[in-house]
């Protein structure tokens, strides 16, 4: 099966559309230049210090001027395999966000005739990705389609200016969140006296699967229902997943919350799920998204919500309150409870974000700048039976901007890694919490957190997308414990308008909880030294 995928594979690449010869060759050479100068360095020269760790004359030049830790993360770099196939690889690829990231690095990577290398490098990655070995670094480099690579220095060292930019920015913005946090952490509350809100509750719960029909939208979609075992009506909180994510990914807290005796209801928007990103791999589809779902998410919970009531007005079984309601959500899902809780989509914003969103460093700048592709309309995204919400690594910048932030009116959390590359700190999360308007807001930050860190690691046997561990931070579990805190606080706070609840919304709680491998800080407003922060433009 291999070998005939391998065949097809090479097959296909052949016909990818510029004039690349089929190769019967592979790449001998990287010419990295900068101008007039130009130096060389071997590919069979990385490869002996990748699989044997020689260093030989070669390499002896460059590795001279390199501490022994860069040299032997280099050498993890060039043959460490990421476990894609080339069909998935393929797919991928092709997708418009897969486009707009080749053609970002192709402004760096170039072909030996100075071409840019988009063409070359989608076929590297194909036929690496099929190889024997895998997908490595050093394989992509053996199967470019040219028999040299040209790396443009010059313009590689201005992206490594604005990536610095925004690591510096965000690493100034982070240390000064600390520090008022740590300042405010002053309140004289013993939590030790308290109830601990990282263990589950007293109420146990009972879970089923509803499956709904909406006809009005031609959309047939999943939604567990946690059910606490209460002698009230629970009120009901709605958690939205992120993209290439299913109801599963965020359970944990679903079971956390329900043990406090909310009613948890988690749809699956089919549009944007795991189910989605397998169709793409599987070539069934050509995008993990649809621009669709930036209007079918937020109605995918208010059907859901219509169809609770019902059920709640027609069945005993149901002791729902809707009138208190609240919406979590990560990532995409962080969009569409933030477009719940009342901020509309900004068209004006992300028509002048993502004229330049090839040059763009905010990943998610990719996936914002979809919504273009919608009619330009005033779509009604609020749902007012939403009393408070969460955002947890929400994009935010561009498909809400500062006009639409600052119309939401209800009690909002806005949750943020330090780590995050897919949705980054800074530019999505910290400055756009300083557009809110809202006298109730929460700006929760995990230090060491990732954009995957606050969500369960998905079964490899099930999963299209078998992430490496790393990518969910050094610690996931102690993330999920924060999570599972804060979240039971704020709901109770906002959304029962429990009081006894509030003092865990402060930074007195979270340095009490807070361990030093990974802190968790939390505060309302953004201290005065972040405002020039805030006001300066950063590289997108």
């Amino acid at each position: 099966m291999l070998k005939a995928l391998q065949t097809i594979t090479i097959a296909i690449s052949c016909l990818l559309p510029v004039a690349l010869p089929c190769p019967t060759f592979a790449a001998q050479k990287i010419y990295a230049s900068y101008a007039v100068l130009e130096r060389s360095i071997s590919i069979d020269a990385l490869e002996l210090y990748a699989k044997k760790g020689i260093i030989n004359d070669d390499l002896a030049a460059y590795a001279r001027y390199a501490q022994p830790q860069v040299m032997q993360q280099l050498r993890r770099v060039l043959v460490t395999q990421v476990n894609l196939e080339p069909v998935a690889i393929s797919q991928f690829l092709y997708t418009p966000q897969g486009e707009d990231l080749l053609q970002r690095i192709g402004q760096i990577i170039q072909t030996e005739s100075r071409q840019t290398g988009v063409y070359a490098l989608r076929s590297a990655l194909v036929l690496a990705a099929a190889d024997d070995e895998g997908l490595t670094l050093l394989n992509v480099l053996r199967h470019f389609p040219s028999s040299s690579i040209r790396v443009d220095l010059r313009r590689s060292l201005q992206f490594a200016d604005e990536v610095e930019i925004i690591i510096n920015r965000t690493n100034q913005a982070i240390a000064s969140i600390a520090r008022q946090a740590e300042t405010e952490a002053s309140s004289g509350v013993n939590f030790s006296q308290l109830p601990d809100l990282r263990t589950n509750g007293r109420f146990k719960w009972n879970k089923q699967t509803l499956t709904l029909n909406d006809q009005r939208r031609d959309r047939v979609y999943l939604a567990d229902l946690y059910i606490p075992v209460t002698s009230r009506p629970a009120p009901v909180i709605v958690i939205s997943h992120g993209l290439a994510s299913d109801r599963t990914t965020l359970a944990y807290l679903a079971i956390h919350l329900a043990s406090y005796g909310f009613a948890v209801a988690v749809p699956e928007h089919p549009g944007s799920n795991t189910e989605k990103l397998r169709s793409l791999f599987a070539g069934r589809a050509n995008t993990a998204d649809e621009p669709s779902e930036f209007i079918n998410r937020p109605y995918d919970v208010s059907y859901l919500l219509d169809r609770l009531q019902v059920l709640d007005a027609e069945d005993p079984a149901y002791e729902l309150n809707l009138d208190q309601v609240g919406v979590i959500g990560q990532s995409f899902g962080g969009y569409t409870a933030l477009a719940l809780a009342g901020a509309p989509i900004n068209f004006p914003q992300l028509q002048k974000d993502c004229e330049d969103r090839v040059n763009a460093w905010n990943i998610s700048l990719l996936l914002q700048c979809r919504a273009l592709e919608l009619p330009v309309t005033q779509y009604n995204l609020r749902d007012p039976r939403i009393k408070a919400a969460i955002a947890i690594n929400p994009l935010s910048s561009s498909i809400f901007g500062e006009d639409s932030l600052s119309q939401i009116k209800i009690p909002l959390m806005i949750v943020s890694s330090s780590d995050d590359t897919v949705a980054p700190a800074l530019s999505e999360q910290i400055i756009p919490f300083s557009w809110l308007t809202t006298d109730k807001k929460y700006l929760v930050l995990l230090e060491g957190g990732t954009h995957f860190s606050t969500l369960s690691e998905p079964d490899p046997n099930t999963s299209p997308l078998a992430l490496p561990f790393p990518i969910y931070g050094a610690y996931p579990n102690l993330v999920r414990r924060y999570m599972r805190a804060l979240s039971v606080a704020f709901i109770s706070s906002y959304v029962t308008g429990d009081a006894q609840y509030l003092p865990y919304l402060s930074s007195s709680y979270t340095s009490a909880i807070a361990q030093k491998v990974s802190p968790v800080r939390l505060v309302q407003t953004l201290p005065p030294d972040l405002n020039s922060l805030v006001d300066t433009k950063l590289p997108k």
